[in-house]
């Protein structure tokens, strides 16, 4: 299995459990406060253009082959899927605190709550679910006030700084010091492969406006095309939101570039299935 990967101090680890194959992060595996994993294409039932591990209900997929690969991500996580909180995603930065009377909305049960691009809980054994295909993930675990969060933040998530609206939730609802946060950003697409027009560009532009950022985060190609880099966005975000950097770690994949073994929606012109971020706080 080769992967296209982009340098990076602290890569993500590639880990296999029979034939599932799912990517974590050194960053927060070395806490020891939590289990997580990034799924690949790789473990699942699922076939066609949703082989194998897809976790979308939504996308034309077999019920049954999605339920399995749910049970192999929760066997995985050493949970339940009645265990797992599924977001509710509408590229929003609408966040949503969960316990264990949401367990399995979104799998097992209908969810009660639509818009919900984020989720949070400091309720040991409640894993947090969140889906993708290009956009980004976003890890957050506070070890401190033992509290976590998972959000979804495409571009237009980004562009409202999903991560900083995720740090003042936990703020709020934890007593959360961003100085105590640890971050990952997850396998999503990277600027080589995300080219966007002349809006989009802007209203980055209009956003991210400190000395130097625009060239950071966009590089323009002519003709009202720019190449976006939302890893470099979403690392300002959660830097600005009081992160320290040495606290952030930012992955080494792209989905797009590795549309073999991760799903990809420009890759397959969105012919494909969803990939799921987990995170849930260690139980006692």
């Amino acid at each position: 299995m080769e992967w296209h990967r982009h340098e990076n101090n602290r890569q993500m680890r590639v880990n296999q459990r029979g034939s599932l194959v799912y990517l974590t992060f050194p960053i927060l595996e070395e806490t020891g406060a939590v289990k997580h994993l990034f799924s690949t294409r790789l473990g699942g039932v699922s076939e066609g253009i949703y082989s194998s591990m897809n976790l979308s209900y939504t996308r034309g997929d077999q019920k049954e082959a999605v339920d399995e690969n749910y049970r192999r991500i929760a066997a995985a996580l050493g949970c339940s899927v009645e265990d797992m909180v599924c977001s509710d995603q509408t590229h929003t930065t609408n966040l949503r605190i969960v316990g264990r009377a949401d367990g399995g909305k979104g799998i097992t049960r209908a969810k009660d709550y639509h818009d919900v691009d984020g989720l949070l809980t400091d309720e040991p054994g409640v894993y947090l679910a969140t889906f993708f295909a290009d956009c980004v993930p976003l890890y957050f675990v506070d070890t401190k006030r033992k509290a976590i969060a998972l959000a979804h933040s495409g571009w237009r998530g980004t562009v409202a700084r999903m991560g900083r609206c995720v740090v003042e939730k936990m703020r709020e609802a934890y007593g959360t010091d961003p100085a105590d946060l640890l971050a990952a950003v997850g396998p999503s697409i990277c600027q080589e492969c995300y080219e966007v027009s002349e809006d989009v560009a802007a209203a980055f532009t209009a956003e991210f406006h400190k000395p130097g950022q625009e060239r950071e985060i966009l590089i323009p190609k002519g003709g009202g095309k720019y190449q976006l880099d939302l890893w470099r966005a979403n690392e300002i975000v959660l830097t600005e939101a009081g992160i320290p950097g040495e606290n952030i770690q930012i992955t080494d994949l792209c989905t797009c570039h590795n549309d073999c073994y991760l799903f990809s929606y420009r890759a397959s012109h969105g012919q494909r299935g969803n990939l799921g971020a987990f995170l849930g706080l260690a139980a006692n």
